[in-house]
């Protein structure tokens, strides 16, 4: 168990908790009016967030904490003293001391200026938290990164706000902007009115979210990309439950339930578990004929957006991928093959015997290479369901 005086974040939520309303009493003892409901307001606010990240520990507490502009300096000064161990003027309070750990520093920015506003001159500091604010290229290869790399791109991609696939519904829904106009509550509306003329009312179709599956190839050949698209995979089930995650090699493995754990490091590491050909082989016929076999004509893929992350290097025969995919692409209402090995060349025709065969079964082909193409990726999914 962590030292509740420590920087790290504790095991356990008190330590944590304890952590941050002290913050708020360093603040308060530096004349700023923080209340207890505006502590109570932080606390909540870094629970959705992530209270090992200091960026996150700093917007929260600025939003929730600060209520006018004046109070900014304060703000950040009692920040960097409490939490980044900047000393303070000796003619001012200190607030109380929590000594960093060895071997965790790193580097925060704190802007002078609020998003959106003239950037300012940035005044970098010491920092004891678990993050650093060392520049991401998003357009880096995953291939090309470390593993240091690799993590913070991690960090950011499960921040990536993930919404699924949307279809139109036979039930219609009251809307201000429907095609339709909705005669029979006008007339309930002229009944009841007798004299005044009714409002003009439209409906139009409800939308609900589209079933969304993703097939992960996790061989060896995928090996630069497997662990990423995994985290990309955790961070769409926790966006919506109607998302179902599979992995393979030369098997077919449903691994959604490890999925469902509130801390990914468990999650990653429980799903790899679960898989027991990682970095193996690759039989991308075989698998998804399993797949449509054992889950596809029960229904889960009935109407879903399937997502296959694969770079089409397959030991199998072509034949069978090609049937899978034929009967897969009846069962399911749109395909997207993600291919980390075309980059954004998305209209280059097909490098692989496996990506040939599938072809014409692909309602869209994607790249996964890097984090922007993930990002775009997750920008127009909302869409993808047609």
């Amino acid at each position: 168990m962590a030292d509740p005086g420590s920087t790290t974040v504790p095991d356990t939520p008190v330590g944590v908790v304890d952590r941050f309303v002290g913050f708020g009493h360093a603040l308060r003892e530096h004349g700023l009016p923080v209340g207890s409901d505006d502590v109570l307001n932080f606390c909540a606010a870094i629970a959705e967030l992530s209270p090992g990240d200091p960026h996150d520990v700093y917007w929260g507490g600025r939003t929730t904490l600060v209520h006018r502009r004046d109070h900014l300096p304060v703000y950040d000064k009692v920040f960097r003293a409490y939490f980044l161990h900047v000393p303070t003027p000796p003619d001012k309070p200190t607030p109380a001391e929590h000594p960093a750990p060895q071997g965790s520093t790193g580097t925060l920015h704190i802007p002078d200026s609020e998003p959106g506003d003239e950037p300012g001159g940035d005044q970098p500091l010491v920092l004891g938290l678990q993050a650093s604010s060392v520049e991401i290229e998003r357009e880096k290869r995953f291939a090309a990164c470390s593993e240091e790399e690799l993590a913070r791109l991690r960090r950011i991609m499960a921040r990536i706000r993930l919404e699924p696939p949307r279809r139109r519904t036979r039930r219609q829904t009251h809307s201000r902007a429907g095609a339709r106009i909705d005669i029979r509550r006008m007339a309930r509306d002229a009944m009841r009115l007798s004299d005044v003329a009714p409002e003009l009312r439209r409906i139009d179709r409800k939308e609900r979210a589209r079933p969304l599956v993703l097939i992960l190839d996790v061989s060896g050949s995928m090996a630069d990309h497997s662990r990423n698209l995994l985290q990309f995979a955790y961070s769409m089930r926790r966006a919506a439950q109607k998302v179902e995650v599979f992995c393979f090699g030369t098997r077919l493995t449903r691994i959604t339930p490890a999925l469902d754990r509130r801390n990914p490091d468990d999650a990653m590491s429980l799903a790899a578990a679960r898989v027991l050909d990682w970095d193996g082989g690759t039989r991308i016929g075989a698998s998804l004929d399993h797949f449509v076999r054992t889950w596809g004509r029960r229904g889960l893929s009935r109407g879903a957006t399937v997502v296959i992350c694969s770079d089409g290097l397959d030991r199998g025969g072509p034949r069978q991928l090609t049937e899978s995919m034929e009967k897969l692409s009846r069962l399911s209402h749109r395909i997207i093959w993600m291919n980390p090995l075309i980059g954004n060349d998305v209209d280059a025709p097909p490098n692989t015997l496996g990506m040939l065969a599938a072809a014409p079964y692909i309602d869209e082909l994607a790249s996964g290479h890097d984090l922007a193409s993930l990002e775009r990726f997750a920008a127009r999914l909302p869409t993808a369901g047609g």
